[in-house]
């Protein structure tokens, strides 16, 4: 029997009410080595919930492993968080900005793509993002870019799902579904060569943000992991897929143990580089969440292969993805509070999602825009679909945002063929 989640408001004050357990220190290192020259990464530690309170402090990092030029990373990097914090609402305590925070991470990737792809450039990004909150980490990805924790005991598990189309069943079934195909490269002869891709496009990824001339059946929308971490902390790996592409999520964190972290990431990035050479751009940030009264996060052997130290942490299974966290709970290492990677965006926002009625206006759930209800899609507004669509059960979406999500569902063609 799966262990029951712990309520988010009962880990909080567990924590308030030991006096012992302080905010950890976080602590980070980064190292890169450019190929192409198309990562950028976001360090910002001093973040506020309530601007001027430091009390109310939380890190953001990321990575944004770009493509067919660096426009979309470049875009993303400086967007992406004031995209999501503008759909948290205002006025709310830390448990319910913690708990609001994995709608609006969806809300911010979509906005973010959607802004993105009005400039009319057709680059992409992969992005991995990363919040701190004290002793709760919450990360939302698209692409294959990775965030990995360490823990004390050895134990290493993925934050993130892979959206690679050669590696993931679920997402393949879900581009062929709305309106797209999945194969590899034809050559002359008739022969297949490389990974699978998505066509038109080409793109071996199925979530991303850009990508503006392949079909939106390439959703933004990510995968959100909410975690919160045991008092005796951890360390978080995040990187592009120069790391994992030579590395595996075990290579990686055994590589940099009770090493500072500034010094852990550049021995990552070094493993990664004699593994297997500059094959790509290779960039690994290194998060220590260290509690106050440690210096450093200390060194912990592996223990010997058992049920807990074996997994797997590649290409997983929602199954597979259950049981380890299943493990990882009943021996209190940390405890899984939210984890969501349904493309669906009814799905992911939700009936409840808030709404701003003032003077008779509804605010867009993505886009944040006040509009009069006629205007947009509200609950079960039928008469907006066509007779193939179903019915919209989430919150209100202004009209740029509605077309978006049936574009994302393959209710319509996303994008105007181009005829040579």
């Amino acid at each position: 029997m799966k262990p029951p989640l712990v309520p988010l408001a009962t880990l909080l004050g567990r924590e308030l009410r030991n006096v012992k357990v302080e905010k950890p220190f976080v602590k980070f290192g980064q190292a890169a080595l450019a190929k192409k020259g198309e990562d950028y990464f976001l360090i910002k530690p001093d973040c506020e919930r309530v601007p001027g309170n430091p009390e109310t402090s939380f890190s953001v990092f990321a990575i944004f492993d770009g493509h067919n030029g660096i426009s979309a990373a470049i875009f993303a990097k400086e967007n992406l968080l004031g995209n999501v914090l503008s759909a948290i609402p205002q006025g709310i305590n830390r448990e319910e900005w913690l708990q609001a925070l994995a709608r609006a991470l969806v809300a911010g990737f979509v906005k973010t793509d959607i802004e993105f792809q009005q400039k009319g450039e057709t680059s992409g990004t992969t992005v991995t993002f990363v919040v701190i909150d004290g002793w709760t980490v919450t990360v939302a990805s698209v692409g294959d870019s990775r965030c990995i924790l360490d823990t004390q005991g050895g134990v290493v598990s993925l934050l993130t799902v892979d959206h690679r189309l050669e590696e993931n069943a679920e997402e393949r079934e879900r581009v062929t579904a709305s309106g797209g195909e999945v194969g590899r490269l034809n050559v002359f002869g008739g022969n297949e060569v490389g990974p699978l891709r998505c066509w038109p496009g080409g793109l071996c990824l199925s979530r991303s943000i850009g990508d503006t001339d392949v079909g939106e059946f390439i959703v933004p929308i990510p995968h959100v992991k909410q975690v919160k971490l045991s008092n005796s902390g951890g360390r978080l790996i995040i990187a592009s897929d120069g790391i994992w592409d030579a590395l595996s999520s075990d290579m990686a964190a055994k590589s940099c143990r009770g090493l500072p972290a500034e010094l852990a990431a550049k021995l990552v990035v070094k493993e990664a580089l004699r593994s297997r050479g500059l094959k790509d751009d290779t960039t690994c940030l290194v998060v220590d969440i260290i509690p106050s009264d440690q210096p450093v996060l200390p060194s912990t052997p592996m223990k010997k292969q058992n049920a807990l130290s074996s997994f797997l942490f590649g290409k997983r299974s929602q199954t597979s993805t259950n049981k380890t966290t299943n493990k990882l709970s009943a021996v209190g290492v940390v405890e899984e509070l939210f984890e969501e990677g349904s493309a669906m965006l009814a799905e992911r926002l939700g009936k409840d999602f808030p709404m701003n009625t003032n003077s008779g206006l509804f605010k867009c759930a993505v886009c944040q825009v006040d509009q009069p209800p006629a205007e947009g899609l509200t609950v079960n507004s039928g008469p907006f679909f066509s007779p193939a669509s179903k019915p919209w059960e989430g919150p209100f979406l202004c009209t740029n945002c509605r077309k978006k999500k049936d574009a994302m569902e393959g209710k319509r063609s996303g994008r105007p063929t181009v005829l040579a």
